[in-house]
């Protein structure tokens, strides 16, 4: 076993080598433009640009033409959300909900700025939006604020905690709401099938399923209904007007080859890695006590496992382990030194969300490593636990 070790997939994965063999050839010889519609350099990158989203398509059983190819979930998530609102036009409504990555609730606070107005639903103790919840929050809308869209990720990057989005989906199609929902964390992890689902706009991000960074996709609905989005980037019209911009011909590729691999491997990943997992969480819970899993039990991301350990910084305890990486929360917030909003929209408060740690077990962690991270952190937590008055206090 190698040390350092990596536990810490939800803010990123390991480039698969599959999928940087895959990439090497549009890096050095095969370098043409995609756009480029006069030579056989281009000619070539288009055609491998064509593959890949097929690839992605198939993954989610969308279709080709339904695939758009930006740079990450994050933009994919704000042409999704001001897309589908510009291209509204006037005023409406947008739902949300609590746990929701800064991607979206960032977006949808500006696009609340613009004056239209946005619900932020509440979520159950398992981080679950209540499908009670938003029926209601779309019965009171009104002619004045009629819904447009419904913006409700598919799994937590948290706390792993899985949405019924086809409940959801279900119910936005019967009410003429697009259902917009942020995949990143799910895409490859779980089977999706969008139109099962009745998913209306998808965000899928390249580095969080064993593909390179700086690549992404949208999935846009062509029917029933077609939807449709005002561009966020002007330039040369690329990606049938949605997206300008040279396309990533390597990053394509990779993120195609990724999508390919999990398309053939997810379901017995997906029960290795969930069993790594629960040997993880049955470790920590039989060597600790005043410990307790947040999240869903079950509904969850086979990978994630999220546990607060009361009277213990997390930050402190992370320090104690520097030769494993975990983290406290989501990547794109970790620079502050703020409460987890997914945790204390559980109902945590400040002082236990702070006492968190969250583990991303992912492709490339084995069974030896999982009983090391255990050992290590059994005996960090009880030597900071013995010099800590608070806990102390609470024992």
């Amino acid at each position: 076993m190698k040390l350092p070790i990596y536990m810490d997939n939800h803010a990123t994965t390991r480039i698969d080598p599959r999928v940087l063999e895959a990439m090497m050839p549009w890096l050095t010889e095969n370098y043409g433009n995609a756009a480029s519609r006069s030579h056989g350099f281009g000619w070539t990158a288009e055609q491998a640009v064509e593959t890949a989203r097929a690839q992605v398509a198939k993954l989610i059983r969308a279709t080709a033409r339904e695939i758009v190819f930006t740079s990450g979930a994050t933009e994919s998530n704000n042409l999704a959300i001001t897309g589908a609102v510009e291209a509204q036009g006037g005023r409406g409504h947008v739902i949300t909900q609590a746990t929701e990555h800064k991607a979206v609730l960032d977006t949808c606070a500006w696009v609340e700025k613009k004056g239209w107005r946005v619900t932020v639903l509440p979520v159950d103790g398992e981080g679950r939006v209540r499908i009670e919840d938003l029926r209601r929050a779309l019965d009171e809308a009104g002619d004045e604020a009629k819904p447009l869209l419904v913006t409700i990720l598919a799994a937590n990057n948290e706390i792993g905690t899985l949405q019924p989005i086809d409940e959801i989906g279900a119910l936005c199609h019967e009410r003429g709401v697009l259902f917009h929902t942020d995949a990143a964390q799910a895409v490859g992890k779980i089977p999706i099938d969008v139109n099962r689902s009745h998913i209306d706009l998808l965000s899928i991000s390249g580095h969080k399923l064993y593909g390179p960074k700086g690549i992404g996709a949208l999935y846009v609905r062509r029917s029933n209904p077609r939807v449709r989005l005002t561009e966020q980037m002007h330039g040369g019209g690329h990606e049938r007007g949605m997206r300008s911009g040279t396309l990533n011909v390597p990053g394509i590729v990779g993120l195609g080859a990724a999508c390919e691999i999990a398309g053939t491997e997810m379901e017995g990943e997906s029960a290795r890695l969930a069993s790594l997992r629960d040997r993880l969480q049955a470790k920590l819970l039989a060597g600790l006590d005043r410990v307790r899993v947040n999240g869903a039990e079950m509904r969850r991301l086979p990978g994630n496992l999220n546990m607060t350990f009361e009277g213990v910084d997390s930050e402190t305890l992370m320090m104690g382990m520097k030769d494993v990486a975990l983290s406290s929360g989501s990547a794109c917030t970790s620079a502050k030194i703020e409460p987890s909003h997914v945790l204390r929209a559980l109902g945590l408060d400040e002082e236990a969300a702070h006492s968190s740690i969250r583990f991303g077990i992912g492709r490339f962690n084995t069974a030896e490593e999982v009983d090391y991270v255990a050992d290590r952190l059994i005996d960090v937590v009880k030597k900071l636990r013995e010099i800590s008055p608070a806990f102390a206090d609470i024992t």
